[in-house]
């Protein structure tokens, strides 16, 4: 049965915590294709996944051709051709059940849905104080000043429809800066957005690959283009989708 949602997971060394969190992900009751996205042929994952049942999911290695976080992310895209794709952390083990949620709202019509730690019955665990600080400094700040509807914009725990990634082009390359890049412009087209709660939990175990200094840069140049939708009213012509009667 073809799948109906692909999940995208960038690897790094998971193999400590990469068969727990496919075995939260069986708990989604739609045909699911895992997109196992890793750099290097000496990760560890891949020795984790030898003789792993994974049934009822479909779980698929996706070898990314460069190297980082966005490399992996844009190679399981592109093998992607899902009705709906979700990017998800591979430090996750609980919050499988929860991508039902996101599905069904994009069964509803939205082109994206946030997972949000910040909406009411989400929640963010564990986090050391400073990290937690900016984070929800930036999420208040895209959400009220910026405009975007989503109470977590920084989440990179999204769903995407199909019209967004055959018809959105991301041009960001650094880190999960391309997460914020869809939003903004999903926003910007005017097509639906929804959020829904959803858990995070500081990693227990391995090493994150996000470096909050390294890519601010590249999260600025859509904080700009959020706020140039909202106070100039830019609209989809400054888009550039491809192919579309709109630009």
């Amino acid at each position: 049965m073809p799948a109906e949602v692909d999940i995208v997971i960038p690897v790094f060394n998971e193999g400590a915590t990469i068969r727990q969190v496919l075995n939260s992900l069986k708990e989604i009751a739609h045909p699911t294709r895992v997109l196992i996205c890793y750099d290097q042929d000496t990760d560890n994952t891949l020795e984790a996944l030898r003789d792993y049942d994974a049934s009822p999911l479909d779980v698929a290695l996706v070898k990314n051709p460069g190297r980082g976080a966005f490399g992996a992310i844009a190679a399981g895209l592109a093998v992607s051709d899902a009705p709906f794709v979700v990017t998800y952390p591979a430090d996750d083990d609980y919050n499988g059940p929860r991508v039902n949620t996101l599905v069904q709202l994009g069964h509803q019509g939205h082109d994206l849905v946030s997972a949000s730690r910040f909406m009411p019955g989400g929640t963010m665990e564990g986090c050391p104080w400073l990290k937690a600080l900016l984070v929800r400094t930036a999420a208040w700040f895209m959400c009220h000043v910026v405009g975007v509807p989503t109470h977590d914009a920084t989440n990179g725990l999204r769903l995407f429809s199909r019209r967004v990634i055959d018809r959105v082009p991301i041009e960001s390359r650094e880190g999960f800066a391309y997460s914020i890049e869809l939003l903004v412009k999903v926003h910007r087209l005017g097509w639906p957005i929804a959020e829904t709660p959803f858990l995070w939990r500081e990693r227990r175990t391995g090493n994150s690959r996000f470096r909050v200094l390294a890519w601010l840069p590249a999260y600025l140049v859509w904080v700009r283009y959020g706020l140039a939708t909202r106070v100039l009213g830019r609209g989809p012509r400054s888009v550039g989708l491809r192919g579309e009667s709109e630009l």
